[in-house]
């Protein structure tokens, strides 16, 4: 019998006698999370679903997450048609490559972006193409007048470097791509626009959500689609049929109807990450003016990994990205005030 444990060891990139730090008690900014809880009301539906005793957990969800496709309906100006649930945005991400690529065919995305593209796309055995981007943030560079990949993925506002394109381009790209135009906005929530009004103008628009940013959702892996209903239809027969667990419906039409704490989060993290650019700017880092919960920063020397190392050695976790595209900068996540003034402090001392 063949032993899988080395490869699966290789794979996790495990290092014996290697132990993790303990990163209670860390100020944590490397994944974007969101640094305040959700909504009390989260809490309050997830104990009410559950009941006294849990009796509900015996039987299965609803597998079309109809109730949470109403809310959102609701709250975005869609018919619920147009609306598809998911388990983290990611999941829709794959659907749309199950549904739209095949074998030998192409997708496309902006380097640098989400690498997951890739990933998703390799699994399904599509060709994968990447573009770069113009010196100035707001245009795809060489992109062809006319692109005729399966689907063209267009994360924005961009995350590791934080700008969005603005919604004139987006809507000239809908009009050039043959396949689908996804349009994953994850961080749209901290945004200044979005580009919902184009999945209504044209039919090869996605637009995609998560609520593991904006509304502190990232630990019950809720995410939605919005597009065409016939769109719609293709996920909806490839997607696990109950995708979505009791609790995690449950979490999702309160998150989504407590637009009011919503809305208070959302701005106190805009706020924070001005103040927190300002400041990196006064200390003479360079900073790319985010619509994101985070920040994508350079220090003078351009030594990302000598920041990141004494960042770390202060226990805060930044990411640092190997790329040789990224690396001389650090893509800071958006903590509370506390955390960023104690982030600040460190910066300043370790010059």
């Amino acid at each position: 019998m063949i032993s899988l444990r080395p490869n699966i060891a290789a794979m996790a990139g495990y290092v014996p006698g290697y132990q993790p730090p303990d990163i209670a008690s860390w100020i944590k900014l490397n994944t974007n999370e969101n640094p305040y809880p959700p909504s009390p009301k989260v809490r309050d539906a997830i104990l009410a679903e559950l009941g006294p005793d849990g009796a509900s957990l015996r039987t299965y969800p609803s597998a079309s997450s109809q109730t949470l496709r109403e809310a959102a309906a609701e709250l975005y100006g869609f018919d619920p048609s147009w609306i598809i649930m998911a388990n983290g945005s990611d999941e829709v991400l794959n659907n749309l490559i199950r549904a739209c690529a095949g074998q030998g065919q192409e997708i496309g995305y902006v380097h640098p972006s989400y690498s997951y593209y890739s990933t998703l796309a390799e699994i399904q055995g599509a060709i994968v193409c990447t573009y770069g981007l113009t010196d100035d943030l707001k245009k795809i560079e060489a992109f062809p007048e006319y692109y005729q990949g399966r689907i063209f993925f267009l994360t924005t506002p961009n995350s590791p470097l934080g700008f969005a394109f603005p919604i004139s381009y987006i809507e000239e790209l809908a009009s050039n791509c043959g396949g689908m135009l996804v349009v994953d906005e994850a961080y749209a929530d901290f945004a200044d626009a979005n580009a919902l009004d184009l999945v209504r103008k044209y039919d090869n628009v996605v637009v995609t959500r998560t609520l593991s940013k904006s509304y502190s959702l990232a630990g019950m892996r809720l995410g939605l689609a919005i597009a065409r209903p016939e769109v719609i239809q293709a996920l909806d027969k490839i997607r696990d049929h109950y995708n979505l667990d009791r609790l995690a419906q449950a979490a999702c039409v309160a998150a989504l109807r407590d637009q009011e704490y919503f809305r208070n989060c959302c701005r106190k993290i805009v706020e924070t990450r001005e103040w927190f650019s300002d400041r990196l700017r006064s200390i003479g880092y360079g900073v790319i003016p985010s619509q994101g919960n985070f920040v994508f920063a350079s220090p003078p020397d351009r030594e990302g990994t000598r920041v990141y190392d004494g960042l770390y050695a202060r226990k805060i976790l930044v990411r640092h990205f190997s790329d040789p595209l990224l690396c001389h900068g650090l893509r800071i996540s958006v903590g509370t005030r506390e955390e960023m003034e104690h982030t600040l402090a460190a910066l300043v001392e370790i010059g």
